[in-house]
């Protein structure tokens, strides 16, 4: 009997151990997305408030200017639904070009064997590491010299080589597609070209769509490569807008405009993400997970 009493209060001081541990979690991620999202909210509060209310500091309630604000932007000088659609054609094109290729190029070291593949492995993952900015001088004359300077060509196609994408993908194959798989496809008659396109990318839907978030949002968010390709106005993105916006004559400067055009800017992120969020979590779980 006084073991048995000994185990059950053993096991009541597990069970209250793991309550504990459960609450505090709770606690955390309560507190995290506070966090996180309270930035939304103080944006959002900010684009319905005028020029001369935000000199004054920052207040919790919304005010009465967030029509007044959007009517300015948009009978002003910058062409905002231009940039809207540029940096969705940009933006949308990355993203498919990144993880379609990059999905591929993984299909090729995982389920081929070949001469210098380890190579090519730890060669891309290199090319991972150089920051962009180093590479921008020459890859300026090189768009120069090939009459692509204020185009979009330069900002979609090098998204083909994404070394970040790559390696996210080549890591979800090693626990997901067993080379049995491909195996199994080729014996059934299937080209490399159809194993590929009907049961590898069918198979890397989670992957597809973490990769897919990340890629558009890092394209959408993208600054310094467009400020440095795109001249025209009508033909620049968001983010460049934005800039001029805010770097605008202190006469004609208004903090309200500014707020509503990030306001206006992170929406279709926001969509965007909603409808393939569900993907995040299995994908990345399963992504980070070596079979």
């Amino acid at each position: 009997m006084e073991e048995k009493r000994i185990a059950m209060a053993g096991q009541s001081d597990t069970g209250a151990s793991v309550h504990a541990r459960r609450v505090i979690a709770y606690i955390v991620l309560i507190l995290i997305t506070f966090i996180c999202l309270f930035w939304f909210y103080v944006l959002f509060i900010n684009s319905t408030r005028s020029n001369a209310e935000l000199t004054k500091g920052f207040r919790p309630y919304p005010s009465t200017f967030l029509v007044t604000n959007w009517d300015n932007l948009v009978h002003g000088t910058l062409p905002i639904f231009n940039g809207l659609i540029n940096s969705l054609i940009v933006a949308t094109l990355t993203a498919v070009f990144a993880t379609y290729f990059s999905t591929m190029t993984a299909y090729a070291i995982h389920a081929y064997d070949f001469k210098l593949k380890k190579f090519i492995f730890t060669f891309i993952l290199m090319v991972m590491m150089i920051p962009t900015q180093v590479t921008a001088l020459g890859f300026l004359q090189l768009i120069g010299k090939m009459g692509l300077d204020d185009k979009f060509t330069p900002l979609i196609v090098p998204a083909i080589a994404s070394p970040a994408v790559f390696f996210f993908m080549k890591q979800y194959m090693d626990s997901t597609l067993p080379l049995s798989l491909v195996e199994a496809a080729r014996i059934d008659g299937s080209t490399e070209w159809g194993t590929f396109n009907k049961i590898v990318v069918p198979l890397m839907k989670p992957a597809v769509a973490v990769q897919a978030i990340f890629s558009f949002v890092t394209s959408w968010n993208n600054y310094f490569t467009p400020a440095l390709v795109l001249h025209t106005d009508t033909k620049k993105t968001l983010p460049i807008l934005i800039a001029q916006l805010r770097s605008a004559d202190w006469l004609k400067f208004d903090m309200g405009q500014v707020y509503v055009m990030i306001s206006f800017s992170i929406f279709p992120v926001i969509v965007v993400y909603l409808l393939l969020s569900r993907h995040i979590v299995g994908g990345v779980t399963l992504g980070g997970v070596k079979g």
